[in-house]
């Protein structure tokens, strides 16, 4: 699947909850290979993580690739809302 048909995408965790959209992947340019997906965390996810909204803007987060199960009408992930709480911010340089 090609990375711009993925955003947008919802992503959802094993436990049924929206975690958010896909913003954009990340790739390694010594591999070339996408290593994370570039999260943008929903209002929900935001609050359930006790993180501030930015005035301007989304919050994002790097969710690994192998927290991927399944790809279709949307993005479900192998793991629960509560082993996501620790998810980087994306800060791509």
């Amino acid at each position: 699947m090609k990375v711009d048909k993925m955003k947008g995408m919802k992503v959802i965790t094993a436990d049924a909850f929206t975690l958010g959209e896909v913003g954009g992947a990340i790739a390694d340019p010594k591999t070339w290979q996408i290593t994370h997906l570039d999260l943008e965390l929903s209002k929900e996810a935001i609050k359930e993580f006790a993180f501030r909204k930015p005035m301007l803007g989304l919050l994002s987060a790097c969710l690994p690739i192998a927290a991927v199960n399944q790809i279709g009408d949307v993005i479900t992930l192998n793991q629960s809302l509560l082993e996501f709480k620790n998810l980087p911010e994306c800060k791509v340089e």
